[in-house]
């Protein structure tokens, strides 16, 4: 044990004291630091190969390089407390020039105390000489010096400095507490107790990362050293699990010992417990945020390693192949940067304000927010990050600020990000709770704004790429159509030259089959070329009144077949605004995409009623349906279809020729259980007809 114990204290502080020797860049309080180090690689050799062959010799030689070790450390301490700047509550200046002093009388006093113990060997039972007692009372002394010394230290630097040196003063805190336990302890029984002399060793060595942070924070120490905040998350996260493991063991052998008969069992399930647990903490996020705010907190000046982060933000971005869309990925991106579990996210639409766009772990919203809204015009004019749980204790902090009431749908929301891009407000991510409570200070905000606008950046560079392909789609469209105007000009070609020659061959019976052919030949055409381009143009005349249950059910009787049944339900005196070809179109397109949806026997219901100044026409099938992630981001954009042999032209110009009237379109979609589409016109009016049934509306 003393073997592995001064084994490890000297392999480590080589180690330390090498890269400090690497990363010299001279000074007197480097050369101070270097010394105390090099002194406690000699402590612990001596402890390592002399002190195994017992000897007043090798005794002394042991007392003497701990004296020596001390001596250096408390040199390092008081060039520390000598340039120290005075805080408020620090002693009297004259105190100063005392402690030089004092660690120089330490010295002597040790060397003196090596030579008393020296009558002894500190491994052996036998008793102690009267003049042990008295090397023990002086080490005590020393520690307890040493403590003192440290105290001094600490309170007289200014308290924002004290996070550079409080992992310093824990580690010889540390140090100089054990050697007070054990010189107490010798005074108290005439003899030294071997495992907790043994013991020192392996305490030095667990103090060594304490004093590599101090060491890394304190520039002014002329030591290049940097220190990985994931090493130290790790080497946190090993302490805690060895520090978890000795106690569970310590309790298992508790329960053994004092439960009888039950003892081994209870030691089993105790154990069983204790593996569960490690293995629940090991795989909680809010563990592992927690444990890395708790190392930012307390070992570095700083909370974030920017480059770390930033690094980590690029690739959460742009990372290729995943099944997360781009803006899931940035909600996730800026989620990681305060440890929150989930957000979503609202982007402004052409023409209805920020609605939810994309969401991560976090509940659909209806909600939209208005291009001036209170929350859009506040973050367009300050761009500053909103603390829900700070504006709702103190609303005079955010001056003109009013939470939206869609902000409900979102219980756990607790930071509100604005993605500017320039000096537009491009939309907003809401962020859920952190797993751990994080103060939004100047630092994060800074790193959120920072963050954010990379990410409306991002996200408006693949808007307009979307824009730029739609274009040249469209673009390839108008191409693809002068090949189909230049086959209709054949077709009336044919048509013409047929009406040329029926003045002629009208009674000539062969004619008339030649030109019945021809005819179903150029209709055949004429309907396979209209399945590839839109049907129609924007109107030129304006809306009208239109009597939609008429338009139904004429649409309804053209698209009932053998294997088709179109069933209408609908109330009289139902006129909507609109075009009367216009609409029997939107209509018979969206009974069409019913029934191609289903399988034989097909059936689709349509029920035409009205909701208010409404009018709301509702087509339900039974057919394969779609994602609601489909329905929400694909639909009712150009080009996109669940047809094999569609071109998603169809619901898009519906769409379109519905918003321009002041209506709309929402659709209902669960894969396997069918669809049903909502289209809502304006009413022109609602005559003393049967009240219609009620149609129950999307929630969006």
């Amino acid at each position: 044990m003393a073997a592995w114990s001064f084994g490890l204290a000297l392999a480590g502080y080589a180690a330390f004291a090498a890269r400090v020797l690497l990363g010299w860049h001279g000074g007197a309080r480097a050369r101070l630091l270097l010394a105390a180090l090099v002194a406690t690689v000699a402590w612990a050799a001596v402890c390592l190969f002399v002190l195994p062959t017992p000897s007043h010799v090798a005794l002394l030689v042991s007392n003497i390089a701990d004296a020596t070790r001390y001596a250096a450390w408390f040199a390092f301490l008081a060039s520390l407390l000598r340039e120290a700047p005075a805080a408020v509550d620090a002693a009297p200046v004259r105190a100063r020039p005392l402690l030089p002093l004092g660690a120089t009388v330490a010295v002597s006093v040790a060397l003196v105390a090596g030579v008393l113990l020296s009558e002894g060997t500190p491994l052996t039972g036998s008793p102690w000489l009267q003049g042990a007692r008295a090397g023990y009372l002086l080490r005590l002394c020393i520690a307890v010096s040493g403590l003192v010394l440290i105290e001094h230290v600490v309170r007289r630097v200014l308290p924002q400095m004290r996070w550079g040196i409080r992992p310093l003063a824990v580690a010889l805190a540390g140090v100089f507490g054990l050697d007070l336990y054990l010189y107490a302890d010798a005074l108290l029984f005439g003899r030294l107790d071997p495992v907790v002399w043994v013991s020192r060793g392996l305490a030095n060595a667990l103090v060594i990362p304490f004093l590599a942070i101090a060491t890394a924070r304190n520039t002014g120490w002329t030591v290049d050293l940097h220190l990985s905040r994931r090493a130290v998350f790790h080497s946190s996260a090993l302490l805690i699990s060895g520090t978890f493991l000795l106690a569970v063991a310590a309790a298992g052998y508790f329960v053994r010992y004092f439960g009888g008969d039950w003892g081994r069992a209870l030691q089993i399930e105790l154990l069983f417990g204790a593996a569960l647990f490690a293995v629940l903490a090991a795989t909680s996020g809010r563990f592992r945020s927690g444990l890395k705010v708790f190392v930012s907190k307390h070992f570095f000046s700083y909370r974030y390693d920017y480059r770390e982060e930033w690094l980590n933000f690029t690739r959460t971005l742009s990372t290729e192949g995943s099944t997360q869309s781009v803006q899931e990925r940035a909600i996730v991106a800026l989620a990681d940067l305060v440890e929150s579990p989930g957000g979503a996210l609202w982007l402004r639409g052409e023409l209805h304000g920020y609605a939810q766009a994309a969401r991560w772990n976090a509940s659909a919203s209806a909600g939209v927010e208005p291009a001036d809204g209170a929350l859009a015009t506040f973050l367009l004019r300050t761009g500053w990050i909103v603390d829900v749980a700070e504006f709702r204790d103190h609303p005079s902090r955010y001056e003109g600020l009013a939470m939206p009431a869609w902000l409900a749908d979102f219980p756990s929301a607790s930071i509100v990000v604005p993605l500017m891009s320039g000096a537009d407000l491009l939309g907003m991510v809401v962020l859920a709770t952190p797993r751990t409570p994080i103060e939004l200070d100047w630092e994060v905000r800074d790193l959120l704004k920072t963050a954010s606008r990379q990410a409306a950046s991002f996200l408006g560079q693949m808007r307009a790429t979307e824009s730029l392909l739609e274009a040249r789609k469209f673009d390839a469209f108008n191409r693809m159509s002068a090949f189909v105007v230049h086959d209709l000009k054949n077709l009336v070609s044919q048509l013409s030259l047929m009406l040329k020659n029926a003045q002629r061959h009208r009674d000539n019976p062969e004619f008339q089959a030649d030109m019945l052919a021809t005819v179903e030949h150029v209709v055949d055409r004429m309907n396979g070329l209209m399945l590839q381009l839109r049907v129609g143009a924007t109107p030129v005349d304006n809306p009208r009144p239109v009597d939609l249950e008429a338009v139904a059910r004429r649409v309804c009787a053209a698209k009932t077949g053998p294997q088709t049944s179109v069933v209408l339900e609908a109330a009289a005196a139902v006129m909507a605004v609109g075009h009367e070809d216009r609409l029997e179109h939107v209509i018979g397109h969206l009974i069409q995409n019913a029934i191609d949806a289903s399988s034989p026997p097909r059936q689709v219901r349509v029920r035409l009623g009205r909701d208010g100044d409404r009018a709301v026409l509702e087509v339900r099938d039974r057919g394969v349906g779609m994602t609601p992630d489909f329905v929400r981001e694909r639909l009712f954009k150009p080009f996109q279809t669940t047809k094999a042999t569609g071109m998603g032209i169809g619901v898009y110009e519906s769409s379109q020729y519905v918003i321009g009237l002041g209506g709309g379109i929402a659709v209902e979609s669960e894969p396997g259980e069918g669809t049903c589409v909502f289209l809502r016109l304006p009413l022109v009016q609602a005559a003393d007809a049967p009240a219609p049934p009620a149609i129950r509306e999307p929630a969006t």
